[in-house]
Protein backbone atom coordinates (compact mmCIF):
# COMPACT_ATOMS: atom_id res chain seq x y z
CA UNK A 1 0.00 0.00 0.00
CA UNK A 2 1.59 3.32 -1.03
CA UNK A 3 2.33 5.82 1.71
CA UNK A 4 0.45 9.10 1.43
CA UNK A 5 3.17 11.64 2.22
CA UNK A 6 0.67 14.44 2.88
CA UNK A 7 -1.25 12.29 5.38
CA UNK A 8 2.01 11.27 7.10
CA UNK A 9 3.16 14.88 7.31
CA UNK A 10 -0.19 15.98 8.76
CA UNK A 11 -0.14 13.13 11.28
CA UNK A 12 3.44 13.88 12.33
CA UNK A 13 2.72 17.57 12.82
CA UNK A 14 -0.33 16.66 14.90
CA UNK A 15 1.84 14.33 17.02
CA UNK A 16 4.25 17.18 17.71
CA UNK A 17 1.32 19.43 18.65
CA UNK A 18 -0.12 16.77 20.98
CA UNK A 19 3.22 16.27 22.72
CA UNK A 20 3.57 20.02 23.25
CA UNK A 21 0.04 20.28 24.67
CA UNK A 22 -0.06 17.31 27.03
CA UNK A 23 2.02 14.66 28.76
CA UNK A 24 1.80 11.35 26.92
CA UNK A 25 3.17 8.15 28.45
CA UNK A 26 1.83 5.53 26.00
CA UNK A 27 1.60 5.30 22.23
CA UNK A 28 -2.06 4.33 22.60
CA UNK A 29 -2.68 7.81 24.04
CA UNK A 30 -1.16 9.36 20.91
CA UNK A 31 -3.36 7.17 18.70
CA UNK A 32 -6.47 8.19 20.66
CA UNK A 33 -5.54 11.89 20.54
CA UNK A 34 -4.97 11.71 16.78
CA UNK A 35 -8.27 9.93 16.23
CA UNK A 36 -10.04 12.57 18.37
CA UNK A 37 -8.66 15.15 15.91
CA UNK A 38 -10.02 13.14 13.00
CA UNK A 39 -6.61 11.84 11.93
CA UNK A 40 -6.49 8.09 11.23
CA UNK A 41 -3.65 6.35 13.05
CA UNK A 42 -2.56 2.95 14.32
CA UNK A 43 -0.03 2.05 16.98
CA UNK A 44 2.43 0.91 14.31
CA UNK A 45 2.11 4.14 12.30
CA UNK A 46 2.56 6.20 15.48
CA UNK A 47 5.59 4.12 16.44
CA UNK A 48 7.19 4.78 13.03
CA UNK A 49 6.31 8.48 13.23
CA UNK A 50 7.83 8.85 16.70
CA UNK A 51 11.04 7.19 15.52
CA UNK A 52 11.21 9.41 12.40
CA UNK A 53 10.54 12.54 14.45
CA UNK A 54 13.27 11.74 16.94
CA UNK A 55 10.80 11.35 19.79
CA UNK A 56 11.92 9.24 22.73
CA UNK A 57 10.14 7.95 25.79
CA UNK A 58 11.75 9.37 28.88
CA UNK A 59 10.83 8.93 32.53
CA UNK A 60 8.11 11.58 32.32
CA UNK A 61 6.64 10.53 28.95
CA UNK A 62 7.33 11.05 25.27
CA UNK A 63 9.21 14.15 24.22
CA UNK A 64 11.19 15.66 21.39
CA UNK A 65 14.86 14.79 21.34
CA UNK A 66 17.08 17.83 21.02
CA UNK A 67 18.26 18.28 17.46
CA UNK A 68 21.91 19.06 16.75
CA UNK A 69 23.38 20.88 13.78
CA UNK A 70 24.49 18.60 10.94
CA UNK A 71 27.94 17.17 11.54
CA UNK A 72 27.81 17.86 15.27
CA UNK A 73 27.97 14.96 17.72
CA UNK A 74 26.54 16.29 20.98
CA UNK A 75 26.41 14.16 24.05
CA UNK A 76 23.04 12.41 24.24
CA UNK A 77 21.01 13.53 27.25
CA UNK A 78 22.25 11.65 30.30
CA UNK A 79 18.78 10.38 31.14
CA UNK A 80 18.83 8.31 27.90
CA UNK A 81 21.57 6.00 29.20
CA UNK A 82 20.44 3.69 32.00
CA UNK A 83 23.42 1.39 32.56
CA UNK A 84 26.07 -0.92 31.16
CA UNK A 85 26.97 -4.57 31.54
CA UNK A 86 29.83 -6.63 30.15
CA UNK A 87 28.79 -9.59 28.00
CA UNK A 88 31.64 -11.95 27.26
CA UNK A 89 35.14 -10.68 26.65
CA UNK A 90 34.51 -8.07 23.95
CA UNK A 91 30.86 -7.07 24.01
CA UNK A 92 29.33 -4.32 26.11
CA UNK A 93 25.58 -3.93 26.58
CA UNK A 94 24.24 -0.43 27.13
CA UNK A 95 20.67 -0.07 28.37
CA UNK A 96 18.86 3.13 27.38
CA UNK A 97 15.49 4.78 27.74
CA UNK A 98 12.89 3.22 25.44
CA UNK A 99 13.40 4.50 21.91
CA UNK A 100 16.80 6.07 22.63
CA UNK A 101 19.18 3.26 21.66
CA UNK A 102 19.63 4.36 18.05
CA UNK A 103 20.54 7.89 19.12
CA UNK A 104 23.07 6.59 21.65
CA UNK A 105 24.56 4.21 19.04
CA UNK A 106 24.95 7.04 16.51
CA UNK A 107 26.66 9.13 19.16
CA UNK A 108 29.06 6.28 19.92
CA UNK A 109 29.70 5.58 16.23
CA UNK A 110 30.60 9.24 15.67
CA UNK A 111 32.65 9.57 18.85
CA UNK A 112 35.86 8.25 17.34
CA UNK A 113 36.62 6.44 20.61
CA UNK A 114 39.31 3.83 19.86
CA UNK A 115 37.70 1.23 22.14
CA UNK A 116 34.68 0.89 19.82
CA UNK A 117 34.82 -1.55 16.90
CA UNK A 118 31.11 -1.15 16.08
CA UNK A 119 27.58 -0.91 17.46
CA UNK A 120 24.18 -2.50 16.93
CA UNK A 121 21.08 -0.92 18.45
CA UNK A 122 17.56 -2.01 19.18
CA UNK A 123 14.85 -0.02 20.90
CA UNK A 124 16.37 0.27 24.37
CA UNK A 125 19.64 -1.65 24.07
CA UNK A 126 22.95 -1.02 22.31
CA UNK A 127 25.54 -3.74 21.78
CA UNK A 128 29.06 -2.40 21.44
CA UNK A 129 31.83 -4.60 20.07
CA UNK A 130 35.33 -4.00 21.41
CA UNK A 131 38.63 -5.56 20.34
CA UNK A 132 39.47 -7.16 23.67
CA UNK A 133 38.54 -7.52 27.32
CA UNK A 134 40.89 -4.65 28.20
CA UNK A 135 39.26 -2.27 25.70
CA UNK A 136 35.84 -3.40 26.89
CA UNK A 137 36.76 -2.41 30.45
CA UNK A 138 38.20 0.94 29.33
CA UNK A 139 35.04 1.69 27.35
CA UNK A 140 32.79 0.76 30.26
CA UNK A 141 34.77 3.07 32.58
CA UNK A 142 34.61 5.87 29.98
CA UNK A 143 30.83 5.45 29.60
CA UNK A 144 30.32 5.46 33.38
CA UNK A 145 32.23 8.72 33.64
CA UNK A 146 30.68 10.32 30.54
CA UNK A 147 27.07 9.52 31.47
CA UNK A 148 27.42 9.24 35.26
CA UNK A 149 25.98 5.72 35.31
CA UNK A 150 26.38 2.78 37.65
CA UNK A 151 27.81 -0.68 36.99
CA UNK A 152 24.78 -2.92 36.45
CA UNK A 153 26.71 -6.09 35.72
CA UNK A 154 26.42 -7.49 39.22
CA UNK A 155 30.17 -7.25 39.88
CA UNK A 156 32.79 -4.56 40.07
CA UNK A 157 34.82 -3.54 37.09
Amino acid sequence: MPIDQAARSTRQQAILDILREQTVTRQAEVVAALQARGIPATQSSVSRDLRQLGIAKLDNGYGEARQAPAGDNPRPPGDFVRGTAAAGSNLLVIRTAVGAAARVAVYLDRSGWPEIVGTISGDDTVFVATASTATQRRLQARLRAEFEIEDNSGHNG
